[in-house]
């Protein structure tokens, strides 16, 4: 009897407790509602004035064309050029056909070059030399956009197919205009970018001797030679196929190691011949007398 009064006493404690809870849940969920309408008004209010600012806004249409082009020349003569391309990105469009066009697309794509946005700068440039290759602009136009896409070449341990392009490109700018004024521009760039090719290219052959890939290393040192004779990086290409000769020769099996000590010589002896300055001589020096000793004991077996 006992037991079953405290059973129903436990009872309704716990449904008093869950009233009294349940009730708090309730007034909360009203509370946060409200706040959450609140915040969808706030939300709404925000929008109604973005749209009502947004159609304060005068766009660009043959009735504003005028003024909208004094505008966008002013950003661009106070080198605001982001605001310039943004206005004469609206600009161009209308102006299809009118005596400004090309005018526009040509400042259109020069403010991009000005604020760094080499991408976009290529690309307008581009779309300009082939709308009015007969314009006065279409040598400075080429002229930007090839140096557009050598500003996109990246670093020489990445992808290389933009370098291959920019090189590409400035080979067919400079036989467009073979009179053009930026010819010691063209070589620089042209310098700058067949050295990235070449410090790759490099950076592969140190590669293969750094893994004691003998064979490739020395199939990669002779295509280096071969499409980069000209590169200041031809004395450590030599250096480094000295290097690879010689520890191949040093690993190899005795009927191999005649043939392959004489391949080291021949580089040791490339280096000091064309390019008596090298700070590499002094190690080749060495190398070099070490292998002479190495082929005499060879002979004298």
């Amino acid at each position: 009897m006992v037991k079953n009064s405290v059973n129903v006493l436990i009872a309704m404690l716990l449904m008093c407790a869950w009233g009294v809870v349940s009730a708090a849940p309730a007034a909360h969920s009203e509370s946060v509602a409200i706040q959450i309408e609140g915040k969808k008004d706030s939300l709404r209010e925000a929008k109604r004035a973005y749209r009502a600012q947004s159609k304060a806004i005068k766009r660009v249409t043959f009735e504003t064309f005028d003024q909208n082009y004094e505008k966008a020349m002013r950003f661009y003569n106070k080198q605001q050029y982001l605001s310039a391309a943004n206005l004469f990105e609206e600009l161009y469009p209308i102006s299809l056909g009118t005596p400004r066009a090309d005018t526009i697309l040509y400042l259109f794509a020069h403010s991009y070059y000005m604020n760094k946005d080499y991408a976009m700068a290529a690309f307008h440039f581009r779309d300009y030399v082939r709308r009015y290759p007969n314009s006065d602009r279409a040598s400075d136009a080429f002229y930007y956009c090839i140096s557009s896409i050598y500003e996109t070449s990246p670093d020489y341990y990445l992808d290389q197919s933009n370098t291959h392009y920019a090189i590409d490109q400035i080979k067919a700018y400079l036989q467009a205009y073979p009179d053009n004024t930026h010819m010691d521009e063209c070589n620089k760039m042209l310098d700058e970018l067949r050295l990235k090719l070449a410090r790759k290219s490099l950076e592969a052959l140190k590669l293969y001797y750094n893994t004691d890939h003998f064979e490739a290393c020395q199939i990669a040192a002779k295509n280096f030679f071969l499409e980069y004779s000209y590169s200041p990086l031809m004395p450590e290409a030599i250096y480094y196929l000295a290097l690879n000769n010689y520890e191949y020769a040093r690993k190899s099996v005795e009927r191999k190691q005649e043939e392959r000590y004489r391949a080291c010589l021949d580089a040791c002896r490339r280096l000091e011949i064309e390019y008596p300055d090298s700070p590499y001589l002094k190690e080749t020096s060495k190398i070099a007398q070490d292998v002479t000793k190495q082929l005499e004991k060879i002979k004298s077996n």
